[in-house]
């Protein structure tokens, strides 16, 4: 970062994205044309791969280093009772993934899919977001700064997904900021909360609107008042991938919040990813509306560390691997 205010460089990114290669998405449309086949007989599988093409200029397209990136953080927010998990279980979870024993860690075998995961100072939690702001301009840029680094070792696919105890409601504060409302229309029982939980966390989300204020009309302002490490993180490699022209696979709640950062600094700002499941976090239904995402998958899927998405990387896989080989038919 060189510029002289924290967040210019990123405001100079999204005004200045790169556009899809749409010839090529073109390309691959026009190879399921020619295919033996009825028109448009693979559905979302067609547009998927075309989708593929465009954002990385290959047509038909390859994914051949996909990549899940797990980032993981805690919130000062967590004090006010909003989860039924201890503060500690985002580093139980961290060190799970490590061993192999997770969730995330099957689904990558199955799949065949690189995985990193990010432990983003999770002995510091964030500022409490109804007494200050989670982070300081530099400590956000710098965080985003450290997300965009995901994507230094090369892939051609990036899927996002977080960890992070309490983060459902920082997810439903980032939105109530960035989309509008209120905490009522925003939180959901994440990782299980009760009814009186689920009230402490509508009365967490609105006292940091109202703490705020018109400060979170700015979307990095509110990113860093009211968000948190892994919602920065997510940002900055969701951008950085646009940079470099890789495909993104959005995880559930807390990684589209993080992304609606950017949709408000620039509408365009994911047009290169994919949704891959809804939450049944009711926020995410609201949220995926509004910025026009529509899910690949609907299994239920709540459990975080990427899951969601890395399961919707074996479908884009498959519709890579469809394109690929049914251009090569078609050129027989």
């Amino acid at each position: 970062m060189t510029s002289a205010l924290p967040f210019d460089d990123f405001r100079h990114l999204l005004a200045n994205l790169p556009p899809a290669d749409t010839v090529a998405g073109a390309r691959v449309r026009t190879l399921f044309d020619k295919a033996d086949k009825p028109r448009r007989s693979l559905g979302r599988i067609e547009d998927i791969a075309a989708w593929l093409a465009a954002w990385s200029g290959r047509a038909p397209p390859l994914v051949n280093r996909p990549l899940v990136a797990i980032f993981a953080g805690n919130h000062g927010v967590s004090r006010h009772g909003i989860s039924p998990w201890p503060v500690a279980a985002t580093a139980n979870a961290v060190e799970l993934c490590a061993a192999g024993g997770a969730a995330i860690n099957q689904v990558c075998i199955a799949n065949d899919l690189g995985l990193k995961v990010f432990d983003l100072a999770l002995h510091i939690p964030t500022g409490d977001i109804t007494e200050d702001a989670a982070l300081d301009e530099r400590g956000c840029a710098a965080t985003m700064a450290f997300g965009m680094e995901a994507i230094a070792g090369g892939t051609d696919l990036l899927c996002l997904g977080d960890l992070g105890v309490g983060n459902s409601t920082v997810a439903a504060a980032l939105c109530a900021a960035l989309l509008g409302g209120s905490g009522a229309d925003w939180v959901g029982p994440g990782s299980g909360a009760d009814a009186a939980m689920l009230a402490r966390k509508t009365e967490v989300v609105d006292a940091a609107l109202a703490l705020h204020g018109t400060n979170l009309k700015d979307p990095f302002e509110a990113l860093r008042r009211v968000g948190g490490r892994e919602f920065a993180a997510i940002a900055g490699a969701i951008l950085a991938a646009r940079m470099q022209k890789v495909a993104v696979l959005l995880d559930g709640f807390v990684a589209t919040a993080a992304g609606a950062v950017l949709h408000a600094a620039n509408p365009t700002a994911l047009d290169h990813c994919l949704l891959a499941g809804l939450s049944p976090e009711p926020g995410h239904a609201r949220a995926i509306e509004q910025l026009g995402l529509h899910p690949l998958l609907d299994l239920g899927v709540s459990h975080g560390e990427g899951v969601g998405a890395a399961l919707a990387a074996g479908l884009v896989k498959a519709a890579a691997l469809t394109s690929s080989g049914m251009a090569a038919a078609v050129k027989a």
